[in-house]
């Protein structure tokens, strides 16, 4: 594993850890898995986590 890899997975683990989603991945995993969806804008992904984070909305699933 390169280090860059390396270094990108701690960027994106400590992201997590403190709560800070990652659109990028969002955006993949909808393409990938949800073609027929039209992704969140950053704007709206980044506030519907903040409101499953904070308001106890959240369901453990992609927020999708």
């Amino acid at each position: 594993m390169s280090l860059q890899a390396i270094w990108r997975q701690l960027k994106e683990g400590g992201a997590l850890m403190v709560g800070v989603p990652d659109y990028e991945r969002y955006v993949a995993h909808m393409r990938s898995v949800h073609p027929e969806h039209e992704p969140l804008s950053r704007e709206a992904f980044v506030r519907a986590r903040m409101e499953a984070r904070y308001a106890g909305k959240g369901t453990g699933k992609c927020p999708c």
